[in-house]
């Protein structure tokens, strides 16, 4: 059961796992300004207020969704490391190498990018990376190679949790509670944080090794022409490698939500039968559902795409309907501690369900048919990540420095920061979803006058996002680096949190 310690000493950072944790943070919080840097950019092109050649266009579009859902993964990878660590044996040598190993992956994107003039897109789609007439092929290698790099990353970091949870639980499956779905007395002390990381293991080391198969197929093809790829195989393995990729970066961060709610909220978070079905289930499912992206695609075996149909409409459910439910009881009518972390993890919830049905809508196929080549598609992955893993990851940050900053009391410039860009995130987020219904085409680097007025809103809408973002980054940073003592490890109301 999730401690109701603000900071329990078993959570204390110290030496290199200190220094390892906050090079992940500090990393992760700069190339989220960046990125964002970069979407507000392709925004104003689409706006008319600024001119990108289409050219361009392609490529920061490329950097910026390979390198925001990578720095996603990276910061809730960050998450699960520190809050499993306290449950199970984890080798700071296998954290340190996800980092380095992200880092030189990112820096072979980047000189893909912006050297190589890389701009077919995080996909990657066989053959557009070795026939583009922009690039080199050796400029889509390079990128895919960075790929690899973060992918082996991950997978060190996940073989290195798994060896650690198998030693204390025997098994993946008793980790995950299996045992416990049909009977017996559950352990109120089996962490949930340990279920969580347990079925990412599972799942997205298979998505990784999916996305590794298509990606050295890919490089086969670049320097040897003549070994032909099956086009639509290797779209499947890229997409269920993407899907599951991102959906983890969800799930690992919302152990934040189950480790941390309780301190704010001053009350258990029990394990519970329902909790331990939804993940279950989740487990399965985020595995299968990938097939719904490929709907438009009608030579995949028909049986595949129903798969992905029916796996769409009960995948979500499970887990954010076990843990809505959980976190909702757990802060209705509790003496809750209105901080930052707290304000955030809530706001996370919301972010979460409300871009999780429009994730839902888009997957179901007679909305798929007229949504699916719209604005409505990043208006509803935007929606989950801004609000939803963004700001998860963000309330795990600001508890972090609570326990290294010495003030206390409420920020009335953090609470402003907040209003600013969670009002900067629904206009942004709205205009997307707005254009999808007026069936205004994504990807399009050049866009028509009737399409303006929605793109200016959402310009508007970044920039007020990318504003907070700056505050957000400057006072966790100057937060992290912080080496003053904690103020207090007592119970939730010894001492004030970051503000």
């Amino acid at each position: 059961m999730a401690t109701l310690t603000l900071y329990p000493d078993d959570e204390r950072l110290a030496g290199g796992e200190r220094l390892t944790f906050n090079l992940y943070l500090v990393s992760a919080l700069v190339l989220f300004v960046l990125m964002m840097l970069l979407g507000v950019t392709l925004r104003m092109s689409q706006a008319q207020w600024i001119a990108v050649p289409p050219n361009w266009f392609y490529q920061l579009l490329s950097m910026h969704g390979a390198g925001m859902v990578g720095t996603m993964v990276m910061v809730t990878t960050a998450t699960m490391w520190f809050f499993l660590r306290k449950y199970v044996r984890l080798h700071l040598w296998a954290f340190v190498a996800n980092y380095a190993l992200f880092l030189l992956g990112a820096l072979c994107i980047v000189g893909a990018v912006f050297v190589g003039g890389y701009g077919a897109l995080w996909t990657f789609l066989y053959p557009l990376p070795a026939k583009g007439m922009l690039w080199t092929p050796g400029a889509s290698a390079l990128f895919m190679v960075g790929y690899l790099l973060i992918g082996i990353g991950s997978l060190v970091f996940y073989f290195d949790a798994a060896a650690g949870i198998v030693a204390v639980h025997g098994n993946l499956a008793r980790a995950l509670g299996l045992q416990w779905l049909f009977g017996g007395s559950i352990d109120p002390d089996h962490p949930k944080a340990v279920v969580a990381s347990a079925s990412m293991i599972v799942a997205n080391t298979l998505g990784i090794l999916a996305g590794a198969v298509a990606l050295v197929m890919s490089l086969v093809n670049i320097y040897f022409p003549e070994v032909a790829l099956d086009a639509l195989f290797t779209k499947t393995l890229i997409y269920w490698f993407g899907h599951m990729y991102i959906n983890a970066a969800i799930y690992m961060g919302v152990i934040a939500i189950y480790e941390l709610l309780p301190r704010y909220t001053r009350r258990p978070y029990p394990l519970s039968r329902p909790f331990l079905w939804g993940w279950a289930a989740t487990t399965l499912l985020v595995i299968i559902v990938f097939p719904h992206h490929l709907l438009m695609d009608f030579a995949e075996p028909h049986w595949l795409l129903v798969v992905g149909q029916l796996a769409s409409w009960g995948s979500g459910f499970p887990v954010f309907v076990v843990t809505m439910w959980g976190a909702l009881g757990n802060v209705y009518r509790a003496d809750m501690r209105w901080r930052m972390p707290s304000m955030l993890l809530v706001l996370s919830l919301f972010g979460w369900v409300a871009g999780g049905f429009g994730a839902l809508l888009d997957s179901t196929i007679r909305v798929n048919l007229t949504m699916h080549n719209t604005q409505w598609v990043p208006g509803h992955f935007h929606f989950y990540l801004l609000l939803g893993v963004l700001a998860m990851a963000l309330g795990f940050m600001y508890h972090v420095i609570g326990e290294r900053t010495s003030a206390t009391g409420r920020s009335d410039t953090g609470r402003t920061v907040l209003f600013v860009y969670i009002v900067g995130a629904l206009v942004f987020l709205g205009a997307f979803l707005d254009a999808g219904r007026l069936s205004v085409p994504r990807r399009m680097a050049t866009h028509l006058e009737p399409w303006l007025f929605t793109d200016r809103l959402g310009a508007i809408g970044g920039l007020l996002v990318l504003l907070a973002m700056l505050y957000f980054a400057a006072r966790i940073t100057a937060g992290l680096l912080q080496s003053g003592a904690p103020s207090g490890s007592g119970r939730v109301g010894a001492a004030d949190v970051a503000r």
